[in-house]
């Protein structure tokens, strides 16, 4: 799989947004990488993570986000929905639950409901190793700031916001991972 062709084939050719992509997801992939090659003993499928890593957030330039040169109409929380919409309609099936997987440490049916989210009313957790890997690795990394690491009790504290069941779903992502 070419991950580079699929998202020029969305963004263009070295535009802002396709740069921005490309580095954020390139972060992602090569801490997830890092931590699999660190935990062999989770028998991670170092290709599929790396791959899904790099496309795990695909469905951004649908959004409405343009300090991070997304111009869609879409809200930025339905990124990973419309990125496992984008990679199923490819065939990428495996690849496209990453997307939809990786939000926040995971969005429950709880979650959508109590925050009034726009998705459907369904749990979008994390299952496999490698959506919960691509899901840890991705905390550590922003698109709006792109030159940062967080560090494990910062990314702690930002999914705070998001509710005290998604602070514990990321210490169990910690645990597993850290």
């Amino acid at each position: 799989m070419d991950y580079i062709s699929i998202i020029e084939q969305y963004y263009g050719s070295g535009t802002d947004a396709a740069r921005l992509l490309i580095k954020h997801s390139r972060q992602v992939a090569d801490l997830a990488i890092d931590i699999a090659t660190r935990k062999p003993q989770l028998d991670i499928d170092i290709r599929f993570a790396y791959e899904a890593a790099m496309l795990h957030d695909i469905g951004i330039y649908l959004t409405d986000a343009p300090e991070i040169y997304c111009h869609g109409t879409e809200p930025y929380i339905k990124h990973g929905l419309l990125g496992r919409e984008l990679l199923d309609s490819l065939g990428y099936h495996r690849h496209a639950l990453v997307c939809e997987r990786h939000t926040g440490a995971g969005l429950s049916k709880i979650d959508i409901v109590e925050q009034g989210l726009p998705l459907p009313v369904r749990d979008m957790l994390p299952l496999s190793i490698e959506e919960k890997l691509v899901c840890y690795a991705d905390k550590f990394y922003s698109k709006s700031h792109p030159d940062r690491t967080a560090t494990y009790e910062s990314a702690r504290k930002k999914l705070g916001k998001y509710g005290a069941a998604t602070v514990v779903r990321f210490d169990a992502l910690h645990e597993l991972f850290g």
